[in-house]
């Protein structure tokens, strides 16, 4: 502006006016934004509540951030899903055996199937040999092999492929006059006795699986080598293969992870996966998902790995979702799954063992879970959980079925030489 002169009264007029429009038109912007806000998410009521949970166990703890359950509409009880045979909940207590009562559990379901005669197995004698295949594996590796309680199904069945199995009533795992499981010491001798074989650099393997059987032995007591079946002896293999006729081979798990190429085989990247294992099928999350509910509506039961150390996962309820403040169910997708994996928010915490569905006409469809962990004993359905399809989509990471219910899935990848 040149100094001296001034606009004419017009040109200010006009410029008062476009800022004006220029208010309006801002203001009608973001009342466009606002509503479009309001679309995306869902209305107050259909949202989920949160709360914080008085913790439990050491003192000084935190309180948990949970899920309300109060306005969540869940099955009223095991009686409204369509079940499919299985023996009663067992409690694994202070144990990481998770791995072997679901496998376990699965088994006594498929002899049902399979019309052989209802039997009670032993978990623990697939646990006493899978921790003396642990400690084998860490004398070969030099220490560099995992040490945890925790396992995966399939090293269950390739436990039971070299060892067999037994009864429960031929081998359970408690010393006389005990009437829980408790492995908090076996574990803490058994991880210092291999732990000492390191720091003397004491690889000779005969004599650490005789220490490690000592230990074993001590608190679990020897497994048998024969068991009397109908006035025979048999070699728990003979029991396996002959009078139940399983054949661990038939069973195989799937994964769906985009860290793998979808339709090929890969290993389990979970530390559960001690042995690492790359015998798991790779699925897309929609296929891994219809074939967990497919596999139930023909009438096999199926052992289900998930992270249960979650805000939607409550005992006290029997109820397992995923609340909206997490993620909505309309934007739960293949990366959301792979993003709580990479960043640990979804984590492989335990194995349960799906018995029963309800699907919904409209809405989300349920699966009864059979859990042999401590939480599931909290609520009214003692050792049953509700897992909603929203929670077995992002937080249900593998699972192991009989291979004839999943031959569509089979057929996609290419054959094994």
């Amino acid at each position: 502006m040149r100094k001296g002169k001034s606009f004419p009264v017009f040109v200010l007029a006009a410029a008062a006016i476009l800022a004006l429009g220029s208010c309006q038109n801002q203001e009608r912007a973001r009342n466009r934004f606002e509503r479009w806000m309001d679309r995306q998410f869902a209305p107050a009521e259909a949202r989920d509540k949160a709360l914080y949970l008085p913790a439990g166990g050491e003192a000084g703890a935190k309180p948990v951030l949970a899920v309300d359950m109060a306005g969540v509409q869940r099955p009223a009880n095991p009686s409204v899903f369509t079940q499919i045979f299985h023996l009663p909940p067992v409690e694994q207590n202070n144990t990481g055996t998770c791995w072997s009562f679901g496998t376990t559990s699965l088994l006594e379901s498929e002899l049902r199937r399979l019309g052989r005669p209802e039997v009670k197995l032993s978990e623990l004698y697939t646990v006493y040999w899978e921790y003396v295949e642990k400690a084998r594996r860490y004398v070969r590796e030099k220490g560099e092999s995992a040490l945890a309680e925790g396992s995966e199904p399939n090293s269950a069945l390739a436990r039971m492929k070299t060892y067999g199995i037994v009864r429960g009533s031929d081998y359970s795992g408690l010393l006389p006059g005990q009437t829980k499981h408790d492995h908090s010491r076996l574990f803490q001798d058994f991880r210092a006795y291999l732990e000492t074989c390191r720091a003397k650099q004491d690889w000779d393997e005969a004599k650490a699986l005789a220490g490690v059987r000592a230990i074993l032995d001590r608190h679990l007591g020897r497994p048998p080598e024969r068991i009397n079946v109908d006035g025979r002896s048999l070699s728990p293999q003979d029991y396996l293969a002959q009078v139940l006729g399983l054949d661990p081979d038939d069973y195989v798990c799937f994964i769906s992870f985009m860290y793998l190429p979808f339709y090929t085989k890969g290993e389990y990247r979970v530390p559960d996966n001690w042995w690492h294992s790359a015998d798991y099928y790779n699925l897309p999350l929609h296929e891994f998902y219809l074939a967990i509910l497919r596999a139930l509506r023909r009438g096999f039961t199926v052992v289900l790995a998930a992270d249960f150390s979650e805000p939607g996962n409550r005992g006290e309820v029997n109820t397992a979702i995923v609340p909206t403040f997490d993620i909505p169910a309309a934007f739960l997708d293949q990366p959301a799954r792979e993003l709580r994996f990479v960043n640990k928010t979804t984590t492989d915490d335990h194995v349960v063992h799906a018995v029963g569905y309800k699907e919904a006409e409209k809405g989300l469809s349920w699966f009864l879970v059979k859990d042999s962990w401590e939480t599931a004993y909290r609520g009214p359905h003692k050792g049953y959980f509700f897992y909603r399809d929203d929670y077995v989509r992002l937080k249900v990471l593998m699972f192991m079925v009989h291979r004839d219910a999943v031959k569509e899935y089979l057929g996609k990848f290419p054959p094994e030489k």
